[in-house]
């Protein structure tokens, strides 16, 4: 039975957080205008940005938050690292699977760190905009974002004045996408995050140096490539041409909003594995258009079941949900800067807020298992879209993918309400008050009713939206 004084241990993680991070930012001041960050981005306002973040800590400008994120000394890769060991210690799983991708920034103008008109997966077309490279981690306990870069284009790394007026470091050049994600894994291995799995869109899975990386550290990978793909001297396409009706065995890949994601599959080993393991080409065909195939290479220990190796595919679709909270609740894609350091510092806040509140739901209901389905429940005041889902079937590792329970730091400002001064006593009455913390779940939920207890309240959120 979950209790106030849950609900209030919960509330206080942040403070746990704060001080984790807290050597990062030396002196007092940053340290507090970083927990009041971090609450802004908790709080139940419409958009995360300067102004409404200011009015949520009780700033009459948003001064002080600009300059926290573009002029005060603080390292943001300092911060990742401290998320990552945040991850380590309440999220871990041995089976965990790490997963690369990137999402877009609309943005307008030119003068944003790396923005120019390319495509964007997030609008599924070309526009002007920022992407980011992101590496998400999913386990039994949970799921979070746990790094990030900035894709600086080409043309801009060779662009010395627009370098100099978004402050981009010297020692940043060019570097593509796979690179990127491969320094990513790289720094997670260090960090010690356990993964026993690499998954990621064709992207990284054409990236020979990535599968070369993940055989040497003894990883498995289901990494998808396009049709393009050569596999031994031929095209992937040709190695299904001859395939028996029987090689074909269908298996979902996990949960959409009408049900399993039913696909035909067929598993082709080839060789070339780490002791131990095997490669294999794995096929995904479409049950309403059988011509519409999606390929995957695959690295698995030997033994694997098939049915194993489509769970890990499905889970590809976890970071599109993880992008799809952090954006909508944490407003990951809300920052108003342009700088590269900028950039990196609000993205980078906005993960562990993220992480936070996946440490918040396994507290709250234990992470969940393959008997645990679970469905998100988006805010009424900040839903974006459908969330792709991952669901039934999966094993632990994609549990926390629908929702966490969502705490806000910091009660809705008021336009008539005075502002005040940034000071840690601003701070401290609402995350440690669980009737405020109630409420602001409710909020967070959509829960129609006012406070009606914490019993009541609990029940509901954790049994029926959350159920």
């Amino acid at each position: 039975m979950v209790t106030q004084a849950d609900v209030q241990g919960w509330a206080e993680g942040l403070d746990v957080v704060v001080e984790q991070i807290a050597p990062q930012f030396g002196r007092a001041e940053p340290r507090r205008r970083a927990r009041a960050y971090m609450r802004g981005l908790l709080a139940p306002v419409e958009r995360k940005n300067g102004w409404q973040l200011a009015e949520a800590v009780g700033d009459a400008t948003p001064d002080g938050v600009q300059d926290f994120l573009s002029r005060v000394h603080w390292d943001a890769d300092a911060v990742r690292d401290d998320l990552q060991a945040y991850v380590v210690q309440h999220l871990s799983d041995p089976d965990g699977v790490a997963v690369l991708d990137e999402t877009g920034f609309l943005k307008k103008g030119t003068k944003s760190a790396g923005v120019q008109r390319q495509y964007s997966g997030t609008a599924g077309r070309i526009e002007n905009c920022q992407i980011g490279v992101f590496l998400g981690y999913a386990g039994r306990h949970g799921q979070a974002l746990i790094d990030r870069a900035l894709y600086l284009p080409a043309d801009w790394a060779k662009d010395e004045q627009r370098r100099r007026e978004a402050r981009i470091p010297e020692d940043v050049a060019f570097t593509t996408k796979p690179k990127l994600g491969l320094a990513m894994l790289e720094r997670a291995r260090q960090a010690g995050i356990r993964f026993a799995w690499i998954t990621g869109d064709s992207v990284y899975g054409a990236d020979h140096t990535i599968r070369r990386w993940a055989e040497r550290h003894r990883r498995g990978y289901v990494l998808a490539v396009t049709s393009k793909q050569y596999l031994g001297q031929r095209p992937v396409t040709s190695w299904i041409k001859r395939l028996p009706r029987k090689a074909w065995q269908r298996l979902s890949a996990g949960d959409g909003t009408k049900g399993p994601r039913l696909y035909d599959w067929a598993y082709i080993p080839y060789s070339g594995a780490a002791p131990g393991f095997q490669c294999a080409l794995l096929v995904r065909r479409s049950i309403a258009d059988p011509m519409e195939l999606t390929f995957y290479l695959t690295h698995a220990p030997k033994g694997i079941l098939l049915d194993k190796l489509v769970r890990v595919a499905g889970l590809r679709w976890s970071i599109e949900s993880l992008f799809e909270q952090a954006k909508g609740e944490v407003g990951l894609d809300q920052y108003e800067v342009r700088s590269w350091v900028g950039w990196h510092r609000h993205i980078t806040l906005s993960m562990f807020t993220c992480a936070y509140l996946a440490v918040v739901r396994k507290d709250a209901i234990g992470g969940g298992g393959s008997d645990e389905p679970r469905r998100r429940v988006a805010a009424a005041h900040c839903a974006r879209g459908q969330t792709p889902a991952v669901g039934t079937g999966q094993p632990p590792i994609t549990a926390a993918a629908h929702r966490s329970a969502l705490v806000s730091m910091a009660s809705k400002a008021s336009a008539t309400r005075p502002t005040r001064p940034l000071a840690s006593t601003n701070t401290a009455h609402t995350a440690q008050n669980p009737a405020v913390v109630l409420e602001q779940i409710a909020y967070k939920l959509g829960h129609p009713f006012p406070y009606v207890g914490a019993e009541v309240l609990i029940a509901w959120i954790l049994f029926d939206r959350l159920a």
